[in-house]
């Protein structure tokens, strides 16, 4: 959620920035209630006081008929008090929560993901002397994706991963292992991009591919008609990404600073309902129910917050570099950055057989507004109490990745070269 204080204080700017990223909220509506609900507070500490009161001046003694009756009185105001209150604050956090994060300053205002902007471009598009084919016209030919027949035992959008792609995967993962627990790689990159934050390693995780209902609305990711599938018989939902049951690991806890910035690249097999995309990408492997995904997760103290976002951009440009995957950078706009973001950034590898961008990266910088409603902090250094700020940003989402390699590596004959970095953890094999 948005800091109360902030809405206070800058309600104009909340409304006009909230539109921009495409919410519709009532401020007005907003701060009438939270102003009648310090009154019923005020109201409510002023009964309490009285009842108090009243107890004190009956010690010792029996209460009078008339100090009982008051004592009734007071005791029935309060509950009535209490129970308005509780409603008004129902009211009041419902509007709260409505209300999306404040973009950054440097978000390209726009009305849909047409108007993001690209900033940089790497790599040259890769060139063949011969027609480059699709990704599924080259697997599913192969028998290296199998949706047919994924088909009859799931459905839809659902595929069967065989053979050398799924070496690929376990390879793709042990890169990614290797290079992100390795604190001379994360120096280099912090060194490249010319920042200035800490080169802390980060730590692997295999988080929980359940989140129990409590623990997912808290990270203002759960979107129950977009967003993932909810177990008919319990309070329990599947993981849409890894960093959705990474960042609440820490809800409700006060952090050591020096334990920050905590840093995590988690695993996790991921489930989408994709509600709204029919037609989207239904060939080959780039939309689906299922998919797997390496997730990088970040706890950092306010003051580097942004920094540890850049971070994950360049270590983001960084393994694309060493796929060898032409990409480019997008600064995403207002109305694509969602709800919780400050700011948001993606990367698109280049598809020679489709012949066009295809989004393989995000990275997203919540500011504190995620950790106001996870409750996590930590003490800045004058020992007061203050939010975290929360960073997460893909590594590689498994799929996606094998479709830009498959599409850029491959031969005349239908194979597919293995890119070097990860011929090492392939044995030595070079191509599928």
């Amino acid at each position: 959620m948005l800091d109360i204080r902030f809405i206070r204080e800058n309600p104009e700017l909340v409304a006009e920035k909230s539109k921009q990223k495409g919410y519709e909220v009532d401020i007005a509506k907003l701060l009438q209630l939270d102003k009648r609900r310090r009154e019923m507070l005020s109201d409510i500490e002023t009964v309490r006081a009285q009842r108090n009161e009243l107890a004190e001046q009956a010690k010792g003694q029996p209460p009078s008929p008339e100090a009982v009756e008051k004592g009734k009185h007071l005791k029935n105001h309060l509950t009535d008090c209490e129970a308005r209150l509780k409603s008004v604050e129902e009211e009041l956090s419902k509007l709260l929560k409505a209300v999306p994060n404040m973009p950054a300053n440097d978000v390209p205002v726009g009305t849909s993901e047409a108007e993001n902007v690209a900033t940089k471009e790497w790599g040259e598009k890769t060139q063949f002397d011969f027609e480059p084919k699709t990704h599924w016209q080259i697997a599913e030919t192969r028998g290296l994706i199998d949706k047919e027949r994924a088909a009859k035992v799931a459905g839809s959008r659902f595929a069967y991963i065989k053979g050398g792609l799924v070496k690929m995967q376990f390879a793709i993962m042990q890169f990614v292992a290797e290079t992100l627990t390795n604190e001379e790689t994360v120096k280099k990159i912090i060194q490249d991009a010319e920042l200035d934050v800490v080169s802390k390693p980060f730590v692997p995780v295999l988080p929980p591919a359940i989140v129990n209902s409590k623990a997912y609305e808290v990270t203002s990711r759960l979107d129950a008609k977009e967003t993932t599938y909810k177990l008919a018989d319990d309070e329990l939902w599947l993981n849409a990404s890894a960093e959705h049951s990474l960042c609440n690991m820490y809800m409700n806890e006060i952090l050591p600073a020096e334990m920050l910035p905590i840093r995590y690249i988690g695993y996790s097999t991921s489930f989408r309902r994709e509600a709204g995309t029919y037609g989207k990408d239904t060939e080959g492997i780039i939309r689906m129910h299922q998919f797997d995904k390496l997730e990088m997760e970040i706890f950092s103290v306010p003051e580097s917050g942004l920094g540890e976002h850049l971070l994950l951009i360049a270590v983001q440009e960084y393994l694309m570099q060493q796929l060898n995957l032409p990409y480019r950078v997008l600064n995403k706009c207002t109305a694509d950055i969602g709800k919780a973001n400050a700011r948001g950034v993606d990367i698109e590898a280049w598809l020679p057989g489709d012949k066009r961008y295809l989004e393989t990266h995000t990275a997203d910088y919540m500011t504190d507004y995620q950790a106001r409603d996870l409750q996590t902090r930590t003490k800045n250094g004058g020992g007061k109490t203050v939010l975290v700020h929360t960073n997460d940003a893909t590594a590689f989402a498994m799929g996606r990745t094998m479709v830009a390699i498959i599409e850029n590596y491959q031969t005349a004959e239908g194979k597919i070269q293995i890119p070097q970095v990860l011929r090492t953890y392939m044995h030595g094999q070079n191509i599928i």
